[in-house]
């Protein structure tokens, strides 16, 4: 990582990276209060295990410009691809997956403290 990327940044770059390769349903969580493992958990859809790929090779991309090392999980052919950029990771996910694995329900913050 760069010292000037905040993962702040990194996740906005990489919000708007999945925006413009026309990746659904965008949720940006941040979670460095309930984990130590990540400061932003990136959830997204695709439309097919084809465009998962290529939404991950974008994000990939971007993130190597600003640094960032990327470790790319899951199969061609996958329902579910992640992206581990250290600060963020980055889940993209074909909608019947991400309905059923519920990601948001899972990381989101409870507000009650």
């Amino acid at each position: 990582m760069t010292t000037q990327t905040t993962s702040a940044e990194l996740a906005a770059v990489i919000s708007d990276t999945l925006d413009g390769i026309k990746a659904l349903d965008i949720t940006v969580l941040p979670v460095h209060k309930l984990t130590s493992l990540t400061d932003y958990m990136i959830i997204c859809s695709g439309t097919s295990s084809r465009h998962l790929r290529a939404i991950a090779n974008h994000a990939q991309e971007a993130a190597k410009k600003m640094g960032y090392s990327a470790k790319l999980e899951g199969e061609t052919d996958s329902e579910w691809v992640l992206l581990d950029l250290g600060d963020a990771v980055v889940h993209i996910m074909l909608p019947q997956a991400r309905t059923f694995y519920n990601l948001e329900g899972l990381w989101q913050e409870d507000d009650t403290d």
